[in-house]
């Protein structure tokens, strides 16, 4: 297992990347486990898959709304797991309403809607880990 430390925006992440079976690597982020999955990556690729290291800790502002037309994506802000996930695709849902619960150090954090409008897609399931940035679900 590879370890590495990396500051983005002054914030410090501790990066464990162990090796890859086919597409998936697993890593752990500042004590958190994640299988991440390779895109386009030959199963005999080194292991310091940069996009990886690059995706923890997105440096992107959480929960910025994709272009017109494809929806709003609402993103995770901060790497943990989701312990729950409150709405159903095809679901109308208000600005503020609760849409998922993700803990993260020990701390349980609602991921709320920006948007009024209508559940198109849930990007993640109850147990899931997640990365800063991961998508959560997307309201049309």
């Amino acid at each position: 297992m590879k370890e590495y430390r990396f500051k983005i925006n002054g914030k410090e992440y501790q990066v464990a990347i162990g090796e890859a079976d086919g597409n998936m690597l697993n890593v752990n982020v500042n004590g958190a486990n994640y299988q991440v999955e390779l895109e386009n990556a030959p199963v005999a690729a080194p292991v310091q898959a940069a996009p990886v290291a690059q995706a923890a800790p997105a440096a992107a502002p959480a929960a910025a709304p994709k272009a017109a037309g494809a929806g709003t994506t609402i993103k995770s802000p901060l790497p943990g797991i989701i312990i729950s996930v409150d709405v159903k695709e095809g679901q109308a849902v208000k600005r503020g309403q609760k849409l998922a619960v993700i803990e993260a150090m020990k701390m349980e954090n609602d991921i709320l809607s920006e948007v009024d409008g209508t559940v198109t897609a849930i990007h993640t399931r109850k147990g899931d880990s997640v990365l800063e940035g991961a998508d959560i679900v997307t309201i049309g």
